[in-house]
């Protein structure tokens, strides 16, 4: 696997994606590599009979991907990996390094990246060139959600499967986490994802600050390479935001299962992992109206117009008074997580694909 910051996961839906997938191939009898950046992963980690390797990168805006995603790639070249499998599109532009020693390769788009805000014009004229590549150059390319199928479908692309994230179904879990952030279960609203413009954090803070309602924000993330944005975000966030950084295990977890409301604002995704999170918990969702949040939510959840933080901020008073309303759209979402979007039928499937490509039937 090459192209995620690494594992285990502590925030970016491509990690945990990597990390969920990995592990449970591995439970299946396959070797699984890892490729990690060394400000990431930390010296001696290990997850579920993961092979770690650790390399580092230049460690900027526009260099810490490619540099990495090169290394790990020399490195792969001269290893005995039958399959090579990269993720995101600006990885796929060395994806034909390991293909010189004819080994099979895979690439997995989790979302149109060259459609990020922090990339200038000459970084997203390579991303968007990366669709080529990541069509062209491996022997399968996967996507995560049927909008990215469709818009790959639409440009004559070949090879492309559906294979959505995936998330589990959790046990129920303590509200004793919450206590260090003052907060009462199913007393807060709750933003889950990496502070970076498209995420849409300042929409929603907007939105909450003229809300008018008693339900604090929890806001669990960091940014990345993001320092004035995220600065940005604090100034404009009223008293009642806790910005409590990066959280995951059982922090995290029970942050997800105790909120009254779940906010994804963003402008860009592939398929969200905290949409599927959220709604894996049961919780309610209010999402903007990208098509790749409604391709989840809608029936089961809200959307509003994306950035229009007035339409936010009434849809959050509203629901801040339908208790019923809430429960019943956390119960529904949580149905079609159970039927549409378990790991072990997204693990079944990716093996498929691994066979097909080592059969050369890709």
């Amino acid at each position: 696997m090459i192209g995620q910051k690494g594992v285990p996961a502590t925030y970016g839906g491509i990690e945990r994606h990597v990390e969920e997938l990995g592990s449970r191939l591995v439970s299946r009898g396959h070797g699984v590599r890892v490729y990690c950046r060394t400000h990431y992963t930390p010296a001696g980690a290990s997850l579920n009979g993961l092979e770690l390797v650790r390399l580092p990168s230049v460690p900027t805006k526009h260099l810490d991907a490619i540099t990495h995603v090169a290394l790990s790639s020399a490195h792969a070249l001269f290893s005995e990996a039958d399959i090579v499998h990269y993720h995101a599109l600006g990885p796929s532009a060395l994806a034909w390094m390991p293909r010189v020693r004819a080994k099979r390769v895979v690439i997995t788009v989790h979302g149109l990246d060259w459609r990020r805000e922090k990339w200038g014009r000459v970084a997203r004229t390579f991303l968007r060139l990366c669709e080529w590549t990541a069509t062209r150059l491996p022997d399968a390319t996967i996507v995560v959600s049927r909008t990215l199928e469709g818009h790959f479908t639409a440009t004559g692309a070949r090879r492309v499967h559906y294979v959505p994230n995936g998330t589990p179904i959790p046990p129920p879990g303590p509200t004793s986490p919450l206590e260090k952030w003052g907060i009462d279960p199913g007393g807060y609203l709750l933003f889950v994802g990496r502070l970076v413009p498209e995420k849409g954090l300042h929409v929603l803070l907007e939105a909450h600050r003229g809300a008018v309602c008693d339900w604090p924000l929890v806001v669990a993330g960091e940014g990345h390479f993001t320092d004035d944005y995220v600065e940005s975000c604090r100034r404009i966030a009223d008293p009642g935001v806790r910005f409590v950084g990066s959280v995951y295990g059982d922090d995290l977890a029970a942050l997800q299962q105790h909120a009254a409301l779940v906010v994804v604002p963003s402008s860009l995704e592939g398929l969200s992992i905290a949409l599927l999170e959220a709604m894996s918990y049961g919780r309610p969702v209010l999402a903007s109206d990208i098509p790749e949040n409604r391709e989840l939510v809608e029936g089961v959840g809200e959307t509003f117009r994306t950035g229009d933080v007035a339409d936010l901020g009434n849809r959050l008073r509203r629901l801040h008074g339908e208790e019923d309303r809430r429960a019943e759209m956390g119960a529904r979402g949580r149905e079609r997580i159970e039927a549409e979007y378990d790991w072990d039928r997204v693990v079944e499937r990716t093996a498929e694909i691994y066979d097909r490509v080592l059969s050369g039937r890709s």
